[in-house]
C-alpha cells in the first residue's frame, strides 16, 4: 500500500502541521510495504512514525516496549486523538484484561502495547497465533544486541516471533545505536540499508559540562551548582539508591525542592514523585537509571551525573531527557575516579561462576523427560545466578542449539465458577460435553477456588492442554467462571549430543568472561569520552556513527578551554584482614546452616563488595550477617586476591 500524502494525514489525525526530521521517510517506508530501522535522538518523535502508520494498515500494529511507564503515556496520547489502542501488562485487573483480550478478537484495536516477557505466556501466544498482525514495533530496539548497553535476552527471540506470528513488517526504534549495533538490527530483521533512517545525533541546545569534583566535596558542589541555575526542574543521577537518599536528604537540607526516586521505592511513592516532577512541584529529582524512560518532559533544564554514568550510551540517553523544547539546557558530569570501582564492580558481579554454569547443564542432564522444563526463580537459586544473567546463558544455550524453547506454560491455572457446574456443562452437546464435563470433574476445588489439574484429564479423558485452555477461555468469556494463571514454566527440547560436549562448560564460561572484558571496555571508553581534549558534543555524536556534527559546539568544557582531569584513589586498604576472616568466617556458617557448600571466594567477594545474589535474598543473609557491602570502594579484582590469599 502506497500512500502519496502523509502530510495530510499527519493533520488530519494528530492535528500537526509537519513532521519532525526523519518521521516521514520512516512512514513512507513502512507504507510501502518495507520493514524500517528509526535512529533518533531521545525526545525526537519516534513513536509517530507508528503511531501514523497503525491507521493505515489493515490489522494490528503490535509494539513491545520495555517500560509500562512508557506504554501509558503513548496510550494517553493515542486515546487523545481517538485511536483504538491498549496494553496487557500486570497494572490490569482481570476485567480489564478480558475487555482488552475481546477487542482483540473482534479487531476493534489498532495497537497493542505488550512488554517482551509477555510472549513467554502460552494465553498470549495463543491469542496472537489466531490474530492477524501488520506490524511489528520494537522500541528501545538497541536491547537486542548483545554488543549494546542494555541488552536483554528476550530481545533476541523477537525474529522468531516475527516468523511464527507471520509478521510481514517490522519497525526498529532506538536513539542510541553504535556502527555495530546498527548492523546487528539490521541483520537479525532482515532490514535493508536504504530503510534505515538516521537523523543527526549532535543536539546544539544540549551544553556539555565535565567538571573535576573530589567526592568528599560534592555535595556541597551539587547544591552550589543547582541554586545557579535558579528555580528549574533538573535531575540528578546517582549510581546507588542510597545515595538517591543521602543526597536528595542533603538537598532540601541546603532549601532546594528535591525528592528521592529510585527502584527499591514502593510503586505509589515513585509515582507520587514523578507525577510530582512532571507538573512542577518537585524541581529537582535525585535518581537512579530507574528514573527516565517513561518521563516525557519538555522544560527539564538541566541533568547533573552526581555519580559516572555506567557507559557512553547510558550517559546519552540520560541527558537526552533534558530540553525537549529546543531550549538551551545543561548537562553536567561531577567527576572523580573514586567511585569507579561500584561500576566495575558490578560487572564483575555478573559474570556468572564455572560452578554456576555447570550447575545448569547438570540441571538439564538430570531431567527425567525428553524434554526439559525449568521456572526461572527456582533455577537462579539452584544456581545462585542472577536472574537477567540466566536469561543470557539460556539464550546462548539456544543460539548454541543446546536447547530450543517450544512454549511456556503457566504451571498453574486456578478457576471460579461465576454459575453452578451443571449449567456449563449443559450448554454443550456431544463429545464437547463430554470433554467440559472431564475439565470441570478433574479440577480440584477447595472452596471457592479450584486447580485445573491437565495432567489427570489426560490419563481420564486424554484431553491436551491446549485444548483445555481453549476452552477455560472461552469459559471465561461466557462470564461462567474467573480464570487466574500462575507461575511460568519454561518447556525446551534438548539436543543430548551438544548437551555432552566436555568442553561446554568451559565454552560458555569463556563466553561470559568475553563480555565481561567488553564492559570493562566500556567504562575505559567512557573515562577517555569525559577526559577527552576535543569537542564533547563532536565526540558523542561520532561515537554514534553521525559524522554531520559540527567538529566544534563552542559550548562545551572542552571548546570553553577546560578539558577535564579526573583524579582520585580507590582505597584498597578499606578492610581489615582481623575483619575479613571474621565475615567470611561468619557468612560461611551462615549459607552451611541452609546447606550451602558452595561458598567461594566469588561469593565472598560479592557479598563484601554489595552485590546481591540469590543466595544472600534466599537465606536473609544480610540481616543475619554483618559486612554486606563493606568493601564497596575496594576493586574486585584486589579483592580477590586478599581472599585467596586469606584461603
Amino acid at each position: 500500500m502506497k500512500i502519496t500524502n502523509v502530510d495530510n494525514l499527519l493533520k488530519e489525525n494528530f492535528g500537526f502541521e509537519g513532521f519532525r526530521e526523519g518521521q516521514k521517510p520512516v512512514i513512507e517506508t513502512l507504507l510501502s510495504g518495507q520493514s524500517s530501522l528509526a535512529i533518533f535522538p531521545t525526545g525526537s518523535g519516534k513513536s509517530l512514525c507508528y503511531q501514523l502508520t497503525a491507521i493505515q494498515l489493515p490489522h494490528l500494529t503490535l509494539v513491545v516496549s520495555p517500560l509500562l511507564a512508557l506504554m501509558k503515556d503513548q496510550l494517553t496520547f493515542l486515546h487523545q486523538h481517538g485511536i483504538a489502542a491498549s496494553s496487557l501488562d500486570s497494572s490490569l485487573n482481570d476485567e480489564e484484561y478480558n475487555c482488552v483480550v475481546k477487542d482483540i478478537r473482534s479487531n476493534k484495536l489498532k495497537i497493542l502495547m505488550v512488554s517482551v516477557e509477555r510472549f513467554k505466556n502460552e494465553r498470549f501466544r495463543l491469542l496472537m497465533e489466531k490474530t492477524p498482525i501488520s506490524l511489528l514495533v520494537v522500541d528501545e530496539a538497541h536491547c537486542i544486541s548483545e554488543w549494546g548497553h542494555n541488552f536483554r535476552p528476550d530481545y533476541l527471540k523477537l525474529p522468531k516471533y516475527q516468523k511464527d506470528l507471520n509478521i510481514p513488517q517490522v519497525l526498529l526504534l532506538t536513539a542510541t545505536a553504535t556502527r555495530q549495533v546498527k548492523q546487528d538490527m539490521t541483520e537479525k530483521f532482515s532490514i535493508a540499508k536504504d530503510a534505515v533512517v538516521q537523523t543527526g545525533f549532535y543536539r546544539n541546545n544540549l551544553h556539555l559540562h565535565v567538571l573535576p569534583v573530589i567526592e568528599n566535596d560534592k555535595p556541597q558542589y551539587l547544591a552550589k551548582l543547582i541554586k545557579g541555575q535558579g528555580a528549574i526542574s533538573g535531575i540528578v543521577y546517582v549510581t546507588l539508591q542510597h545515595t538517591a537518599e543521602r543526597i536528595a536528604a542533603y538537598l532540601k537540607s541546603a532549601g532546594l525542592n528535591a525528592k528521592a526516586y529510585h527502584a527499591g521505592m514502593n510503586n505509589d511513592l515513585r509515582k507520587q514523585v514523578q507525577d510530582e516532577f512532571m507538573c512542577g512541584d518537585t524541581l529537582v529529582v535525585v535518581a537512579t537509571i530507574a528514573f527516565g524512560m517513561g518521563v516525557d518532559k519538555s522544560d527539564i533544564r538541566f541533568v547533573i551525573h552526581y555519580d559516572l554514568p555506567k557507559s557512553i550510551e547510558n550517559y546519552s540517553q540520560e541527558i537526552g531527557r533534558a530540553g525537549r523544547d529546543g531550549k538551551l539546557s545543561n548537562c553536567y558530569v561531577l567527576g572523580n575516579l573514586t567511585t569507579l570501582n561500584t561500576l566495575e564492580n558490578f560487572v564483575y558481579g555478573d559474570t556468572p561462576e564455572r560452578w554456576a554454569i555447570k550447575t545448569v547443564i547438570d540441571t538439564i542432564k538430570a531431567r527425567t523427560k525428553d524434554h526439559w522444563e525449568t521456572q526461572l526463580y527456582t533455577l537462579s537459586n539452584q544456581s545462585n545466578i542472577r536472574q537477567l544473567t540466566l536469561k543470557t546463558l539460556l539464550v546462548k544455550l539456544e543460539m548454541a542449539d543446546v536447547i530450543a524453547p517450544k512454549y511456556s506454560y503457566s504451571a498453574e491455572y486456578n478457576i471460579k465458577l461465576l454459575v453452578d457446574q451443571k449449567t456449563i456443562i449443559d450448554y454443550f452437546d456431544g463429545e464437547r460435553k463430554a470433554f467440559v464435563s472431564a475439565l470441570l470433574d478433574t479440577t480440584v476445588f477447595k472452596k471457592v477456588w479450584g486447580t485445573v489439574d491437565v495432567d489427570r484429564l489426560f490419563n481420564v479423558y486424554g484431553g491436551e492442554r491446549k485444548r483445555a485452555i481453549t476452552a477455560l477461555e472461552y469459559m471465561q468469556d461466557k462470564q461462567w467462571l474467573e480464570l487466574k494463571p500462575s507461575g511460568n514454566i519454561d518447556v525446551f527440547s534438548v539436543n543430548d549430543t551438544l548437551l555432552n560436549q566436555p568442553n561446554l562448560v568451559d565454552n560458555l564460561y569463556q563466553q561470559f568472561k568475553q563480555h565481561e572484558e567488553s564492559e570493562i571496555h566500556r567504562i575505559a571508553q567512557l573515562l577517555q569520552f569525559l577526559q577527552s581534549n576535543h569537542c564533547l558534543s563532536c565526540g558523542l555524536a561520532t561515537y554514534f556513527d553521525d559524522l554531520n556534527a559540527p567538529e566544534r559546539c563552542g559550548y562545551c568544557t572542552v571548546c570553553q578551554g577546560n578539558p577535564a582531569v579526573l583524579s582520585g584513589e580507590s582505597n584498597n586498604d578499606f578492610i581489615q584482614p582481623e575483619q575479613l576472616h571474621m565475615i567470611v568466617t561468619e557468612l560461611k556458617n551462615h549459607l552451611l546452616t541452609f546447606n550451602i557448600t558452595h561458598c567461594s571466594n566469588d561469593v565472598m567477594a560479592r557479598y563484601l563488595v554489595g552485590i546481591n545474589m540469590p543466595i544472600f535474598t534466599a537465606t536473609k543473609a544480610k540481616k543475619s550477617v554483618a559486612g554486606f557491602s563493606v568493601a564497596k570502594t575496594m576493586r574486585y579484582k584486589h579483592l580477590m586476591g586478599l581472599l585467596d590469599n586469606a584461603s
